[in-house]
């Protein structure tokens, strides 16, 4: 009987601690017994399964699926947002209010972010941050051409250099194309001072923030005229690609996908964004699951935040 002695004043100890809220020193107080006692009767508890711990998810997040996303693709986290519907303008809305607050949450002091100018979903972001009184980053670096159709090149300028401002930081823009008209042009473009200043820090980025395009390129990218031709696409899918992150293009199974275009592109390649410390994922929507499901597999992201509907095709099948 004095292990069953031994369980019950134990399990008084949890009581008095986690049901009716007292402090380890009113018990040891309350008991005659040390505070030292009535910790280690605490951890006991604990292993004798007397106190279990149990997190409920709250209404709206997605806890098995965000595991079922890190345990199939490798991530370190998944963030799968609630939407109503499986429409791209609404599920942009969601993934943008999310990764939001998620940045908010996370930056770490002298951060180097760098980030994808020519994404829908990543303006969904900037336009949800919060000025941050205290500056945190140090720089915020434009990692794909921002240079376009006038037009829209704006948003890509104004999206770099707002987040640089809400976070604190100094923007650095890559003032040239995305796609140059041809190797020789975009030689002589990286001779540019200013570029080429922007393209050295790309090697100090400590955190990227990307979005994931499929074949189809996005409706902002298309109206910008950073844009590889129909034929050119073709090209590419028939070399096996399925998606791009920052018009670098990878196949289903995660391998990077090279041809003539990939000389064009002026911005970071998929290898020096894989020796970034973190990179986000902002992507969601059917017409971009074989990309994401691809995206993931090049091992390249670390973090993804997507939608339920996505997060669901992504887990139906080892495709």
């Amino acid at each position: 009987m004095s292990r069953l002695n031994e369980l019950r004043m134990i399990a008084r100890v949890a009581q008095m601690y986690h049901i009716e809220g007292q402090r380890q020193s009113e018990i040891a107080k309350h008991l005659r017994i040390s505070q030292a006692t009535v910790s280690r009767m605490l951890k006991r508890a604990q292993e004798e399964e007397i106190v279990r711990t149990t997190v409920v998810a709250p209404s709206g997040t997605y806890a098995e699926l965000e595991s079922g996303l890190r345990s199939r693709f490798g991530l370190s986290e998944a963030i799968v947002v609630e939407c109503s519907e499986d429409r791209d303008g609404a599920i942009m809305a969601r993934i943008g209010e999310a990764a939001a607050h998620f940045l908010e949450a996370t930056l770490q002091a002298g951060e180097i972010i760098g980030v994808s100018s020519w994404s829908e979903t990543i303006l969904r972001m900037v336009d949800n941050i919060h000025p941050m009184k205290s500056g945190k980053a140090r720089y915020v670096v434009q990692t794909l051409g921002g240079m376009g159709d006038p037009t829209v090149q704006i948003h890509a300028n104004q999206l770099t250099t707002r987040l640089a401002r809400l976070t604190g930081a100094e923007a650095h823009l890559l003032s040239a194309p995305g796609v140059a008209q041809s190797r020789e042009a975009k030689l002589v473009l990286l001779g540019d001072t200013y570029v080429r200043q922007t393209m050295e820090l790309f090697s100090r980025i400590t955190l990227a923030i990307v979005g994931i395009g499929a074949m189809e390129p996005s409706g902002m990218l298309a109206r910008s005229g950073n844009v590889f031709s129909s034929r050119e696409l073709a090209e590419v899918a028939e070399a096996g690609g399925v998606g791009d992150i920052s018009l670098r293009f990878f196949n289903a199974e995660g391998g990077f996908v090279k041809t003539p275009l990939h000389d064009r592109v002026i911005g970071m390649t998929l290898e020096e964004l894989s020796k970034v410390d973190r990179v986000i994922a902002l992507a969601g929507g059917r017409s971009k699951t074989e990309a994401i499901r691809g995206a993931l597999r090049t091992g390249v992201i670390d973090l993804l935040i997507t939608d339920r509907f996505t997060a669901e095709r992504l887990l139906e099948a080892q495709a």
